[in-house]
């Protein structure tokens, strides 16, 4: 007999939950052949065999909440050749029936047990500390909105009394108290949120409740990008065989406000600030599953149709749900869309751990004063929120202004160092 065990799947995720099972009881596997689809808090992942044999049993059900490392089939090594006589399945499931229940029970429970020890995402150097000091890392509480224990969280556990770390345990007993809603009104529908929906939920509420997160606005005068585009689409199709669109403009003259002000660029951890040379930017899809972040690469280092290349690709992934949890992770700021739906003006919240967003609004024409005339330009609302505790207001303007500077005079983009 062999284990079907949850691999391991992103520094950031520990759990997910039974989409459905690809295969039953009784059926016949091949190493490398999915056996399930598992939904995680940003992508459904396919989960392969590493045996090839018959799959005998479930040990979780669709929608059952599994950890990294946790046994969730068993596949019999020796029972390949019993897949062909399926007339014989229920004769032998009703033989061994009664002996089999029992038998499985213990195995079950050590596999969770075995893989509480494995949800926890921490750092080497906080595992490290917590051996020497004689620490569970199960029992620390954690700070960052992902999860992740980090040397500050074991330090402030060391030296705090022992009976608040009682309080992790608590968890499971909350989950399961977790009871089903009953409303009396066929007027009311009760759905529950998937798994992907309760994270976007959880971490939109940690981030406004950790992060000194503020918002500042302006405006910029899209007349020279349009003219530039107008000019230039038909010839960037037919070279590039993609669309001249904003998201390139918008993603080179974030990358150069960037380069200026560092800080939007980096991520708080403890009572340090992480600096990142270098620009992953995320691009936030909207799907039907919730709002999604995949990231687009070493952005500075692309050009204007290669970004544009990697945004459209990345939205069609999400879209048909095949993003991969390499196309999620990381990610240094994040733009946000929001005129795609016709949204005038917003306050975008931060992706954590990013110290700033920058939300992109509908263009409307609006009479402007241009010296001494008025005019109708194409206008956008532009707002960056951003997290107060490493960011000043000084900058964040500036950094707004810079990438209002660029968008109104696009000839500077190309001048970026």
């Amino acid at each position: 007999m062999a284990e079907v065990k949850v691999p391991e799947l992103a520094e950031s995720i520990s759990e997910g939950s039974i989409a459905q099972w690809l295969k039953q009881p009784g059926d016949h596997v091949e190493k490398g052949e999915y056996v399930l689809e598992l939904e995680t808090d940003k992508v459904n992942v396919e989960i392969i065999s590493d045996y090839t044999g018959t799959l005998s049993e479930h040990l979780a059900e669709e929608g059952d909440t599994v950890q990294v490392g946790q046994a969730i089939a068993i596949v019999d090594e020796n029972g390949s050749a019993a897949a062909a006589p399926k007339e014989e399945a229920p004769k032998v499931e009703e033989a061994k029936a009664e002996p089999a229940a029992p038998a499985k029970e213990a195995p079950k429970s050590e596999a969770k047990e075995a893989s509480s020890t494995q949800q926890v995402i921490a750092s080497p150097a906080a595992r490290k500390l917590a051996r020497e000091k004689g620490i569970d890392l199960t029992q620390v509480p954690v700070a960052d909105p992902l999860g992740r224990v980090r040397v500050q969280d074991v330090e402030a556990a060391s030296n705090a009394p022992a009976a608040p770390a009682a309080a992790p345990k608590q968890a499971p007993a909350a989950k399961k108290a977790a009871a089903p809603v009953e409303v009396n009104d066929d007027r009311i529908e009760v759905v529950k949120m998937t798994r992907r929906r309760q994270t976007i939920a959880k971490r939109l509420v940690q981030v406004q409740s950790e992060a000194a997160m503020l918002t500042t606005f302006n405006e910029v005068d899209l007349s020279a990008v349009m003219e530039l585009r107008s000019r230039h689409k038909d010839s960037f199709v037919k070279t590039n065989d993609v669309k001249l669109g904003f998201m390139s403009f918008f993603t080179k003259a974030v990358i150069g406000a960037l380069k200026k002000y560092p800080l939007l660029n980096a991520e708080i951890q403890g009572d340090h600030i992480l600096k990142k040379n270098f620009y992953d930017i995320g691009v936030a899809v909207s799907t039907d599953e919730g709002l999604v972040v995949p990231v687009v690469r070493d952005a500075d280092r692309k050009s204007f149709a290669e970004i544009e290349k990697n945004i459209s690709d990345l939205a069609v992934k999400a879209r048909n749900n095949k993003l991969g949890l390499s196309d999620l992770s990381g990610g240094t700021f994040t733009i946000t869309n929001g005129g795609t739906f016709g949204s005038l003006l917003s306050t975008p919240i931060l992706n954590a751990p990013q110290v700033g967003i920058l939300g992109m609004h509908t263009i409307k024409t609006r009479p402007i004063a241009v010296g001494d005339q008025i005019e109708n330009r194409p206008m956008m609302y532009l707002a960056l929120s951003y997290d107060h505790r490493i960011v000043d207001g000084k900058e964040a303007v500036g950094f707004l202004v810079a990438i209002k500077d660029m968008l109104e005079d696009p000839e500077q983009l190309l001048l970026q160092g």
